[in-house]
């Protein structure tokens, strides 16, 4: 293919992803899918290489461009199959975050898959949410191995029976699973008409070509990263259940256009549950580097040909089974992405910002009553860190989360609650050069008992500024106004107030006096 023809083919195959995130927005019934975007889709190719995604949710794609080529080889596929899976040892992320994929047939020919993943706010965990503050795997909730959930176009009864037993959504968890089907079959229809439009060994020869493209620009933008070793070190505040100051540490090995990702050093898999399976830890490695490469980069695996990544078993950051694992999605990967930012800023100083919140801020909550609970799950946003040219944004998602915040009028006509205060957290974001964003504030006002679970990061911990640049504030959790601690689950009575205050970003540079 010459430029525009690989240009055109590249549109066209993320066009495939927006339209199937379209579907699966407008066909949803949660509000933590349909209103806050927790989800994500992407096109993959037969051996299960990524070919392309939307500008979703980066941990759930970069995992999914990591692990999903050890999916797909363990199955075998029939034309209108559509397998489930969530088990973060076997290619998912954390219990909530449940994944669909199908293969996509030309003449009985396997050509590629599509597959979306979205976060549940229920999946049958031992506190609403399906948040908890765990010490195994098992009191996260469901765990779905590859399973398929239809073959050859019909559904498996048993198989959905069996999950939404297990979750308390009801129907509108099973609606949900129907939106994530609805959005495969969209993919798989749009995916068709280009192969049937180019015929399937151009299709397979377009795909070559434009993971070869994206290699070039990958080690061009490697190359632009002066040779060498470069550490950084950093900690998450706790893991909830007694261990503190957790270690994670990184080292980058730069050599002719291509880099090693080392994580030995990086704190032993620890009883709550920040864990998580490598995957996870890849999708922080992959999005930074990505960030650097120039923006018209194929979002496909030839761009992270040139990364290789390691971390030493049984770590944080590669934990073994039945290792805890609902925060590690959240709040582990998010400082996967500080400390190689921290590495990068050694080697490249006027490139890199200073670190923003650091925390996806996570608070779930809900009633445990049958069919007559509810479940809800949010992330907050913070400050962003200010960089080389400009002050960091204020109140925003960062980094491994790109979702929306939920309306105040969605969330109170659902739920019953009240926002007593949404609004900026003035003077948090670190002063320099240029300033950090300031972080959040949301209390919510409860008008019945409910048991809430929140699970953050930077309360005991700065996010770091650089080149002079001051630390961003730390954040605050409030019950009535008294201090919790940054993960815990409370059981809390109609009238009382939680107040969560994010981090803000650090600054950059030295202030002008």
């Amino acid at each position: 293919m010459d430029a525009i023809e690989l240009n055109i083919f590249a549109s066209r195959l993320d066009a495939v992803c927006d339209e199937m995130g379209a579907v699966l927005q407008r066909a949803a019934f949660s509000p933590n899918i349909r209103d806050r975007l927790d989800f994500s889709c992407a096109v993959f190719d037969a051996q299960g290489e990524l070919s392309a995604q939307a500008a979703h949710i980066p941990v759930h794609l970069g995992s999914m461009a990591y692990a999903m080529r050890d999916i797909v080889a363990g199955l075998d596929w029939r034309d209108g199959d559509m397998v489930i899976v969530n088990d973060p040892y076997l290619g998912g992320t954390h219990l909530p975050d449940v994944t669909l994929i199908a293969p996509v047939f030309h003449e009985k020919k396997l050509c590629g898959f599509v597959a979306n993943r979205a976060h549940h706010a229920d999946i049958g965990g031992e506190t609403p949410g399906s948040m908890p503050l765990s010490s195994s795997l098992e009191e996260e909730g469901l765990i779905i191995s590859p399973t398929h959930l239809i073959e050859a176009g019909k559904l498996n009864d048993a198989v959905m029976k069996r999950i939404t037993a297990a979750i308390r959504s009801g129907d509108a968890g099973r609606g949900d699973f129907a939106a994530q089907i609805s959005a495969n079959r969209n993919g798989l229809q749009r995916i068709g008409e280009l192969i049937n439009a180019m015929g399937a060994t151009a299709f397979r020869g377009a795909l070559t070509d434009l993971n070869n493209y994206a290699e070039r620009l990958a080690k061009s933008t490697l190359g632009a990263i002066p040779d060498g070793e470069y550490s950084f070190s950093d900690v998450l505040d706790d893991d909830g259940l007694g261990g503190v100051d957790l270690t994670i540490k990184v080292t980058l090995r730069v050599e002719q256009h291509r880099v090693r990702v080392d994580f030995t050093g990086t704190s032993p898999q620890v009883r709550g549950n920040v864990n998580c399976p490598l995957s996870v830890a890849a999708a922080g490695v992959f999005y930074v580097f990505r960030c650097l490469m120039p923006a018209h980069t194929p979002a496909c695996a030839g761009s992270f040909r040139p990364i290789s990544i390691t971390a030493p078993v049984g770590c944080l950051l590669n934990a073994q089974y039945p290792a805890a694992v609902a925060a590690g999605n959240v709040e582990t990967s998010t400082r996967v992405v500080d400390v190689i930012m921290g590495a990068l800023a050694r080697a490249l100083p006027d490139r890199i910002p200073a670190a923003s919140h650091g925390s996806m801020n996570n608070l779930a909550m809900g009633y445990a009553a049958g069919k007559e609970g509810w479940d809800y799950y949010e992330t907050i946003g913070g400050g962003m860190g200010a960089g080389p040219i400009a002050d960091g944004l204020s109140a925003v998602q960062t980094h491994m989360t790109n979702t929306l915040n939920t309306p105040i009028e969605v969330l109170e006509s659902n739920y019953p609650l009240r926002v007593a205060s949404y609004a900026v957290r003035v003077h948090s974001g670190g002063q320099g050069q240029h300033s950090g964003g300031d972080g959040l504030i949301r209390s919510f006002t409860f008008l019945q008992p409910a048991t809430v679970t929140l699970l953050t990061e930077r309360r005991r911990h700065s996010p770091w500024g650089l080149q002079g640049g001051e630390a961003g504030l730390p954040g605050r959790n409030l019950l009535n106004g008294m201090p919790l601690a940054g993960k815990t689950t409370l059981n809390v009575q109609g009238g009382d107030t939680l107040q969560i205050e994010t981090p803000g970003g650090g600054g950059w540079g030295l202030k002008n006096k």
